[in-house]
């Protein structure tokens, strides 16, 4: 059992390796695109999402049964295993210079039943003339800080769409509004007598509806009151109609609870999808003391350890997308869109492109940072199997894990990844499209370029937080940063001259 993990951390090793040789260069201009292939099986037939590529081009295919009985899909010289009914696999396959390429199902006569078919290999793109090379700007010296205030906890900043406000969440249970660099004296939320602020636990975020303007509708994410460890909560709540500032604390409706095994390992991220679902990070909910360290981050029975995926509106309390990876899979809870994260503190989603964050803190030794690429989903990030992509339980099973964007090992001050965001403030333009991460002893704020789910370029900043627990962004694209020692703090352009 521990030989195989070790071969599964240095096929991940070797992933992480090759993102970090191209850390300080660019992409290739020969490269490829990868393209995301959905597959779906059933009698007697596949539905392929799309048949042709250009040669040269990676494909990601990922198969599900979605028939009745067992089937296997392979496709040139690669092939899944037996995939049961309600199971799926990823498939990565490299378009040949010439083509076309064969599908089958390999089962019994199911190829003469109907289930093959040719995927076409088409020209491979001419490159566009390179351009006049610009003079590289300045990304490290881009930026400057600006306080914002000072603040009890704070551990988010927001706002809804179109809203010149700014609204700061403090983990001790108020949400506060910043208006024209004033800070409101009454709470937009209060919900003080509610929260058990207990180490990491509080009120973690809150994410505004995408139609928030017109519904007033907001939702909360915070530790309860109830069990011994304050079970997790999210919960609707509504903004007062005589009062835009304030939310109606009646308005609370309880949409999930998360029974904690013990007080840390929160996650605590809510934020709306450009789907218009809402997403949430669940950590696996005890670091090893109460029980084995990643007891619940592979049982995919219980929410602990995930990236959830709802419908705050679609049910009663609230709906399942039917895209979610395991739906109807025995066993098995159906929020779950994403697991195998040991703390997952913060995400981001970036809306112009898809792709998913997570900052998911390490226990002993590494830190990392994961990606889900648009079309992706029911992937497992390995803990407690693998730290980053170093094997820490060999004991445990991780089913097909995935190696993380970026790991890098706990040194220089280094002791808690914090997960950021992706800079889309036109102010900048140094930062545009950068993804944003800290840590929270070394203070530190890292720009990773990132391409075709690879890094390619980072640079540390010249700014640095001390105690920073969070990022934000406002209405208007700016980004902020939150410290434990109760200041928040705005990334603006750094003054010419």
């Amino acid at each position: 059992m521990a030989g195989s993990f070790l071969a599964r951390a240095a096929v991940a090793a070797s992933v992480s390796l090759v993102a970090g040789g191209a850390l300080a260069g660019s992409a290739s201009p020969g490269q490829r695109a990868t393209l995301n292939v959905r597959v779906d099986a059933r009698e007697f037939a596949f539905a392929l999402s799309r048949t042709s590529a250009p040669a040269g081009s990676t494909l990601r295919f990922t198969v599900r049964n979605r028939g009745k009985n067992a089937h296997r899909f392979r496709i040139g010289a690669k092939r899944t295993k037996l995939l049961r009914p309600g199971t799926r696999q990823l498939l990565s396959v490299r378009v040949p210079a010439r083509g076309p390429l064969r599908f089958l199902c390999t089962v019994g006569n199911h190829a003469k039943r109907g289930m093959r078919g040719t995927f076409r290999v088409t020209a491979a793109p001419t490159p566009p003339p390179a351009p006049e090379p610009e003079p590289p700007l300045d990304v490290v010296g881009s930026s400057t800080l600006a306080h914002v205030g000072a603040f009890e906890r704070p551990v988010l900043v927001t706002a809804p769409p179109g809203d010149d406000r700014v609204f700061v969440v403090e983990q001790t249970g108020a949400v506060r509004v910043v208006r024209d660099g004033q800070v409101a004296a009454t709470p937009f939320l209060d919900l003080r007598g509610h929260v058990t602020t207990l180490g990491e636990s509080g009120l973690l975020s809150i994410a505004f509806a995408p139609d928030y303007a017109a519904s007033g509708l907001l939702y909360a994410f915070y530790n309860s009151r109830t069990g011994p460890y304050g079970d997790l909560r999210i919960s609707e709540l509504r903004r007062s109609p005589g009062d835009p500032d304030r939310v109606d604390p009646s308005s609370e409706r309880v949409l999930l609870t998360i029974p904690k095994p013990y007080e840390n390992h929160n996650g605590g991220m809510l934020q709306f999808g450009p789907d218009g679902y809402l997403y949430a990070s669940v950590g696996d909910g005890d670091p090893g003391v109460l029980h084995p360290p990643g007891f619940f981050a592979q049982r995919r029975d219980v929410l602990l350890g995930s990236i959830l995926r709802i419908d705050p509106r679609g049910g009663d309390p609230y709906g399942v997308p039917p895209d979610n990876p395991f739906v109807g899979e025995d066993g098995v809870r159906p929020e779950i869109w994403a697991y195998g994260f040991r703390n997952p503190w913060r995400f981001w989603i970036d809306h112009p492109t898809g792709v998913l964050l997570v900052g998911d803190v390490g226990s002993t030794s590494r830190e990392e940072i994961d990606l889900v690429r648009p079309g992706e989903s029911g992937l497992n990030f390995g803990w407690p199997c693998l730290e980053g992509t170093v094997l820490f339980d060999g004991a445990s099973t991780c089913p097909d894990p995935v190696a993380p964007l970026l790991d890098f090992p706990r040194a220089d001050g280094v002791c808690a990844v914090i997960g950021g965001v992706v800079v889309r403030d036109p102010r900048i333009p140094a930062l545009a499209g950068r993804y944003l991460y800290g840590d929270l002893c070394a203070g530190t704020v890292t720009a990773l370029g990132i391409v075709d789910g690879r890094v390619v370029r980072t640079d540390v900043l010249d700014v640095s937080v001390r105690g920073l627990a969070s990022f934000g962004v406002d209405a208007s694209s700016r980004v902020y940063v939150t410290s434990t020692r109760g200041d928040v703090f705005r990334i603006d352009p750094r003054p010419s001259g």
